[in-house]
């Protein structure tokens, strides 16, 4: 299937690994032009190296979410070397495992500044253009715990609940304009984070890493992890003509795990 993608540019926030350098490598197979951010140089030459490969163009940018002062550079260094943004994907990396109680303000301060309004800033920075062309897509990458909460993560469950809100409220600002909002929400998919979270899931509760694997097993109706391949694909049909009349909405990428409607 043509998604209709071949030219466009591309910019995936936090793309040196894990979900978003499977998004970015997804659409880069759809003839996408994409940008790579990371704070890790050998997972953005990985990256590179992979979009290359899928026959798309990529440029690499050295990116730390925590420094706002540097969105306006850094976009405008994408529009300089690879053409005005036409897709943009929302990610970022996952706080530190916590309970919802007893949390340092500090912290909940910093999570919300990295993982919220970092990305809220590069989207009202690239969103003129797109209105003005009357074309583009805006994917933010969350979490299954921004509507089923998972134990001990309470700071990624509660901002990326806020992620949530403010796509559905912009989708229907932006929708008349040609420009496309949603969330792609991943449940269990086999990444490096989730191998992490497993591991001290573990360790918190005393028993082996694949009795934990085992445990999450059972609750997702198709018996696997995802692949990270698989999470690629579905944004890149987000970000697709084909996909050009819905906005406003959540894609679960679960394996059926997600048991509300």
């Amino acid at each position: 299937m043509d998604l209709g993608l071949k030219g466009k540019v591309a910019l995936v926030i936090a793309s040196s690994r894990g979900l978003g350098q499977a998004m970015a490598v997804s659409l880069a197979k759809e003839g996408v032009n994409v940008a790579v951010t990371g704070r890790n140089p050998e997972g953005l030459q990985e990256s590179v190296r992979l979009i290359e490969a899928a026959g798309g163009k990529a440029l690499a940018l050295s990116w730390d979410l925590a420094d706002a002062s540097v969105i306006d550079g850094l976009i405008s260094k994408v529009e300089q070397e690879l053409g005005p943004i036409d897709i943009l994907i929302n990610n970022t990396g996952g706080p530190p495992p916590t309970p919802a109680a007893g949390q340092d303000p500090a912290l909940w301060q910093k999570s919300f500044n990295d993982m919220v309004l970092s990305l809220i800033a590069i989207t009202d920075r690239v969103l003129p253009g797109m209105r003005q062309r009357k074309w583009g897509r805006i994917i933010t990458s969350t979490t299954s715990g921004a509507i089923a909460p998972i134990k001990n993560l309470a700071i990624s469950n509660t901002l990326r609940a806020a992620l949530l809100a403010w796509s559905k409220t912009l989708a229907a600002e932006v929708a008349a304009e040609g420009v496309t909002v949603n969330v792609i929400m991943p449940g269990r998919v086999a990444t490096d984070r989730l191998r992490q979270l497993d591991e001290a899931r573990a360790k918190r509760e005393g028993t082996s890493y694949e009795d934990v694997v085992k445990a999450s097993l059972r609750q997702i109706p198709m018996g696997r992890y995802g692949d990270p391949k698989e999470y690629g694909d579905a944004a890149a049909f987000l970000a697709s003509q084909n996909a050009s009349f819905i906005t406003g909405t959540v894609m679960r990428v679960d394996g059926g795990q997600i048991q509300a409607i």
